[in-house]
């Protein structure tokens, strides 16, 4: 009992949904109170979460449940990436009549489902967190009933995630059947050999895995249901649960299957590079702003799964640092996304920003960063992203992996720049709507600025990430 001061934040998030959903449901209007509440509910779970040292390392619950460096860490990006995409997405809900209380319920919801991810131990703990995310995810995808698109959008991914839900079930059946547990550490203390059966279990979860951070080849959902879905929910489809999956990656790789590590690594590796390539290539000929996002997210998972091929500290390290800058940079590009509005319309089109320097200096100067950063051009943080996966890949000589990881760099670049040429170079539209609240500035100023500022000081940010050590 001691130890529950550690499990706070999970339990704080969860009576605050019930009292939430009651308030909701019995006062009137109460839509913008419970949206409010859920913002500071986020930031009560982060304050309480730092309220306990940072090298706490604790299994709660017959060892189910972990409390670590990791865990700390991923949670504390996780519930502040939660906190930014509320605050951008108030306006965007009012202008398509969805600002409802269910919203900020089912996102609350979600993230709680990812913190049990993030800290599971164990593979039915593990699944529980992962279905609690997916049910909220499937109704946020099909919130805009009244349009076709994210009706479909939410079909699509219910029939996918249910499906890649059944597989990772099975692979969890199968590792229990032939290690005798569930639980990750007991699992590494029965491995005393391989077999097909326990190599396809883990082949298994793997790609559940996949599906949920969209890696080739499970990708198929991902521009559909980002194109289709409420631009909100996108966002939210576009960075945490992306956070929570990578973490199950690290653990689940590095805990139970470190022993094994040349069963998976040709896996993880084909995963990376055909994320990465097809991430490239097929980004090149999308006309929508959405659908871009998406091929983009799939290169860039790419890049995150490189940093765990190398069975080392250092990998590890490097595909965290990647997804905590790849959240920022993903956080300031639909913080502009959300800015080009026009009477309540939003536009999601590429060829919507032709000129917008024009008329939207310093939005377009907001939206160049954030761009570059994407591409990978240095000094922005995006590049240093980058630079310690190539990193850590290169100093366990693999070079293979390290050189289409570049190439693919180069041919990703073409899509950034080919926006920012329409931006600066194209003949100018109409402007757009400068009445922005203050949440999306916000965001966009912080997202901006850290792009920007970060190779000034990046061990601010290394340092903290340095102390993760799983190996």
């Amino acid at each position: 009992m001691e130890n529950l001061n550690l499990v706070f934040p999970e339990i704080f998030i969860s009576i605050t949904l019930m009292f939430l959903l009651i308030l909701g449901v019995f006062k009137k209007k109460s839509t913008s109170i419970v949206f409010n509440l859920s913002i500071v509910t986020l930031f009560i779970s982060i304050a309480l979460i730092i309220n306990n040292p940072f090298d706490t390392y604790k299994e709660l619950f017959n060892g189910s449940f972990k409390i670590d460096q990791l865990s700390t860490f991923m949670k504390i990006i996780t519930l502040a990436s939660g906190i930014f995409v509320m605050l951008t997405s108030s306006n965007y809900l009012k202008n398509l009549k969805i600002y409802k209380i269910e919203y900020p319920i089912l996102l609350l919801s979600s993230i709680l489902g990812m913190l049990i991810m993030i800290s599971s131990n164990d593979l039915i703990v593990f699944y529980m967190g992962l279905e609690l995310q997916s049910l909220a995810l499937y109704v946020l995808a099909a919130f805009n009933r009244d349009n076709a698109s994210s009706s479909e959008s939410g079909l699509k991914y219910f029939v996918l995630s249910a499906l890649s839900s059944g597989l990772l079930l099975y692979g969890c059946s199968l590792i229990y059947g032939f290690s005798g547990s569930t639980n990750f550490n007991l699992i590494a203390q029965n491995l005393t050999s391989t077999n097909y059966a326990l190599t396809s279990g883990i082949v298994f979860i793997l790609v559940g895995l996949a599906f949920k951070i969209s890696a080739v080849p499970f990708h198929m959902w991902a521009p559909d249901v980002y194109e289709g879905s409420p631009t909100s929910v996108t966002a939210f489809f576009a960075i945490l649960p992306k956070i929570a999956a990578l973490t199950v990656f690290i653990r689940f790789l590095y805990v139970p299957f470190i022993n094994v590590f040349d069963q998976w690594q040709m896996i993880i590796i084909f995963i990376s590079i055909s994320s990465m390539i097809f991430g490239a290539i097929a980004a090149i000929g999308q006309k929508n702003l959405k659908r871009l996002i998406a091929y983009s997210s799939i290169g860039h998972m790419g890049y995150a799964l490189a940093g765990l091929c190398v069975g080392t500290n250092e990998g590890i390290q490097s595909s965290i640092i990647y997804i905590s800058i790849y959240l920022v940079m993903n956080l300031g590009f639909f913080s502009c996304l959300f800015m080009i509005k026009k009477n309540g319309i939003y536009y999601e089109k590429i060829q919507d920003l032709s000129g917008l320097s024009k008329n939207h200096p310093i939005l377009s100067f907001c939206l160049l960063i954030i761009l570059f950063s994407l591409a990978g051009i240095p000094p922005l943080a995006g590049f240093f992203a980058k630079f310690y996966i190539f990193l850590a890949v290169l100093e366990k000589s693999m070079y293979i992996l390290a050189i289409l990881g570049l190439l693919s760099t180069v041919v990703a670049a073409f899509y950034y720049l080919r926006i920012i040429k329409i931006i600066y170079f194209d003949p100018e539209i109409e402007e757009y709507d400068r009445d922005h609240n203050p949440g999306l500035k916000l965001t966009l100023a912080f997202s901006t600025i850290t792009i920007l500022l970060f190779f000034i000081y990046p061990s601010v940010l290394t340092e903290i990430i340095s102390k993760i050590n799983l190996i």
